[in-house]
């Protein structure tokens, strides 16, 4: 999702004084301010948390429910609010409001900023998301757009307290491992090709809070660093949003798995350090080191090969550390049906790119099939439904783009280390 990430960076466009960390605690009211109404018969869904004349009611919803839409709606003709806060950020409000979601979205700023993979990841859970609405009828985040068309129906304010999405998919990503990355990118992948079979009753049993605390707990055990972005930093940041607002009576409206979160942190005050909570933390100095230290170990071992065996042994080295580095890649553009020029962009650069952690071949054939074969308007609209059909990989401008860099990237991975193999083992002949 160059190298932005080897820098801490803040992409909150929040007040200043809302970066800093405070505690939690009900606003300075007047006394002529009418007390609360008793709590009305909700469902389990909603939680109340009250402090003096402060009354804020939490909606936990499903994001693909209808029943969920049903009731923002009840609760906010019911408490006549103050303010409505609702669990989106700008850019996705735009998103649902306008649906416009893609069509302004610049593919090479997203390469030059590296967040293809984590791009792609979010295409993926879009894509399963959307497929499991339409089985019930309603699209994900109905219920998040009904909260603001019901507020400016109601003559209320609504406030946008959740964080940028592309902050917490980073964060998310850069807690992960190698290896769990892969993980979670094998089981996204293989949920996009799944047919989800959910009814409403399922759903309503899913926001039930038994069941869904089981299923954060299943998450902080198999990836807790992905459950503490996605779910536990977000707990605290829209509860901090949320406190910050101005009036009586709140509604906010938000996943059901954040309302247990967020409970804890408006009822005990928590202090929550926004500013922290925005920044994209550096790329590991460990993975930098072993990055450099693969350019090290070859560079190094040519060298040596030279001095002790002669130029034509260190030339030979050199020459199957290229090919076994440009051919995998340029098979894997192959198969991808990447264009010509791409190919050959992949075959030149994957024996260079290999020996930096600062760019990898697959943003360079990526960013290459951007330019020869941009992808069409079209399919930043339907690629919810084109990811989901194996075949449509191949034919759709903007999917092939990820197909480039996925298997390009593969076959650079495959021959770093099978040239590399070849490289160091000529250091000792037989």
């Amino acid at each position: 999702m160059d190298d932005p990430e080897s820098q801490p960076q803040s992409a909150s466009s929040a007040p200043a004084e809302a970066a800093e960390t405070r505690p939690l605690g009900p606003l300075q009211t007047p006394a002529s301010a009418p007390p609360s109404a008793p709590a009305p018969d909700y469902p389990e869904d909603v939680r109340i948390v009250e402090d003096g004349e402060r009354r804020i009611v939490l909606v936990g919803t499903a994001h693909i429910s209808q029943e969920s839409v049903d009731l923002v709606r009840h609760v906010i003709g019911q408490e006549r609010p103050d303010v409505v806060c609702v669990e989106l950020d700008p850019r996705r409000y735009e998103a649902l409001s306008q649906r416009k979601r893609w069509e302004a979205l610049d593919l090479r700023e997203v390469i030059q900023n590296r967040q293809l993979a984590t791009l792609l990841l979010n295409f993926f859970l879009a894509s399963y998301q959307k497929r499991l609405g339409g089985k019930l009828g309603v699209m994900p985040g109905s219920e998040l757009l009904e909260a603001t068309r019901t507020a400016e129906a109601e003559g209320v304010p609504f406030e946008l307290c959740d964080r940028d999405v592309r902050v917490t998919l980073r964060r998310a990503w850069a807690a992960l491992s190698l290896w769990k990355k892969a993980s979670l990118i094998s089981a996204v992948m293989a949920s996009a090709f799944e047919t989800p079979e959910l009814s409403e009753e399922d759903l309503r049993k899913l926001r039930q809070k038994d069941v869904l605390s089981e299923l954060m707990e299943q998450l902080g055990q198999a990836l807790p660093e992905l459950k503490r972005a996605l779910i536990d930093e977000r707990d605290q940041y829209l509860a901090a949003k949320i406190g910050a607002t101005e009036g009586n009576t709140v509604v906010a409206v938000v996943g059901a798995g954040h309302v247990a979160g967020m409970v804890e942190v408006l009822k005990n005050r928590q202090p929550v350090d926004l500013q922290a909570l925005d920044t994209i933390p550096p790329v590991s100095g460990l993975w930098r080191t072993l990055g450099w230290s693969v350019a090290a170990v070859i560079l190094g071992s040519l060298a040596y090969i030279g001095m002790t065996r002669g130029p034509q042994a260190a030339g030979d080295s050199a020459l199957y550390w290229f090919l076994a580095n440009a051919i995998p890649c340029a098979v894997g553009g192959i198969v991808a049906l990447a264009h010509p020029l791409t190919i050959l962009a992949g075959f030149m650069a994957a024996p260079f790119t290999s020996l930096t952690p600062v760019i990898g071949a697959g943003y360079v054939t990526a960013a290459v099939q951007v330019y020869l074969a941009p992808p069409r308007v079209h399919e930043f609209q339907s690629v919810g439904e084109d990811i989901a059909e194996a075949r449509t990989w191949w034919r759709s401008r903007l999917l092939r783009v990820f197909l480039v860099f996925l298997l390009t990237s593969l076959g650079s991975f495959v021959g770093t280390w099978v040239g590399g193999v070849e490289v160091v083992s000529n250091l000792f002949p037989s």
